[in-house]
């Protein structure tokens, strides 16, 4: 990808550990990935520029919980793996199309990339995100 610079190789790694993170705390996988692709924090994200680009993955996950009033715990908990591949590949979505992240959610929720992972993780990441959007596109639901 074009200007694909280290800054956003940075981010993409600190947003798959944020997702690990949600793991580590006992987090309900699907209920995180959903709520972190709609809020505020995943915006700031997208920005060109927000100062929570500059935090941590325990920072940016201490600003989610309170920015939703506490997250949900315990329920459904995806591996580590699933959940960093996830993460990573949400952000990398952002700047290889440059949608949203509350569009690419709706387009590949946290059931379609648990089930994608195992198919997708060994793949090319703007392949995986390619062959996401065509599941959307032939199902125009999630799967």
């Amino acid at each position: 990808m074009e200007n694909f610079t280290m800054e956003k190789r940075q981010l993409c790694d600190i947003q798959g550990r944020l997702f690990e993170l949600a793991v580590k705390n006992g987090l309900d996988s699907p209920a995180f990935m959903e709520t972190f692709m709609n809020s505020k924090a995943a915006a700031a994200l997208d920005d060109v520029y927000d100062r929570l680009q500059w935090a941590g993955e325990e920072y940016i996950l201490e600003e989610l919980d309170d920015e939703v009033g506490g997250l949900k715990k315990a329920g459904v908990i995806y591996s580590t793996e699933v959940m960093y591949w996830a993460g990573y590949t949400y952000r990398y979505w952002h700047y290889y199309t440059g949608e949203s992240s509350r569009d690419i959610y709706k387009m590949a929720g946290a059931e379609t990339m648990s089930e994608c992972w195992l198919g997708f993780h060994t793949l090319d990441v703007e392949m995986a995100i390619d062959d996401l959007k065509e599941i959307y596109g032939q199902n125009g639901v999630v799967f």
